[in-house]
Order: structure tokens, then sequence, then C-alpha cells
């Protein structure tokens, strides 16, 4: 399991940070959280912009959560970014949105995401879906080679 790898959360709402937080530790989640407030944050932490640029405090994160709805820049502008960065082509992207718009859904796709989920708004439904994330995409799942912030 790739546990001591960083997870960037971008969401704009802090209570949504700390159910997600809160249910990371339910489900034994243990790996750090790194948290972007808005579209161009989380471009400038990926990008180790400005205060990210100590990767030993800001390191690259092994997936990256990202809500649609943001400040500065949406989250389909943060994962168009992402896709454009040759680095990142690879990096793991699910949105976590509460967004259900069809429109949304497809160009997230078309875009690169790796998965599309809705913030579910009951705490056990939360709990089941970080549960399959982590062991899904934390523990089964095998990032590509010559990725090595990706790699256990």
């Amino acid at each position: 399991m790739r546990d001591n790898h960083t997870i960037l959360h971008v969401d704009d709402r802090p209570e949504d940070v700390f159910l997600l937080k809160y249910a990371f530790k339910r489900a034994e989640i243990t790996n750090p959280i790194q948290v972007a407030a808005d579209g161009q944050e989380a471009i400038d932490y990926l990008a180790g912009a400005g205060k990210f640029g100590d990767r030993q405090q800001f390191p690259l994160p092994c997936l990256v959560l990202l809500d649609l709805k943001l400040p500065l820049k949406m989250g389909l502008e943060v994962l168009e970014w992402i896709r454009g960065q040759a680095q990142f082509r690879s990096l793991i992207v699910i949105v976590l949105t509460s967004s259900i718009h069809e429109g949304d859904i497809k160009r997230a796709y078309d875009l690169g995401a790796n998965a599309f989920l809705v913030k579910p708004s009951d705490s056990k439904v939360t709990l089941d879906m970080c549960k399959a994330l982590k062991h899904f995409w934390l523990q089964h799942n095998q990032p590509p080679v010559g990725v090595p912030e990706l790699r256990a």
C-alpha cells in the first residue's frame, strides 16, 4: 500500500474537507493529505510554485481528489491543466463533486479523469466510498512505471 504517499484534496468547503478526513481516518487511510482550497492553489501546488516550492513540505501527490465547483479556476480547468503537463498525464485524478450534471461527467472523462464520484450525503456511504478508494486506488491499482511518486 502507498500509505506514505500524499493525497491532494482540492475542495473549497472546509466542512467537506473535514468530513473526508474523518472518513479517511475511519477507513484507515493513513496517507498524508494536503488541501488546496481553490483551483489556482491546486495548480500552484502541483507546479511547485510560490510557497509550494519545498517538495519536502509539499510532496507530489499519488492521487488528486478534485472538486469541480471551485473559486479562481474551476475543477475542469485544473484537470485540463494537469493532463496538459507531461509529468502529470499518469497522475490519478478522481473527480469528487456534488455535481451530477451529465455535461460535467462527460467533460471530466474527456479531459482524462480516472473516475467521477458524487459526494455522498450520508456518512456511512462516505465511509464505504473511502474504503473502496483505499482498496482499489491505494492498494490494488498498479500505477505506471516511470512515475516514481506513484510507485509503492
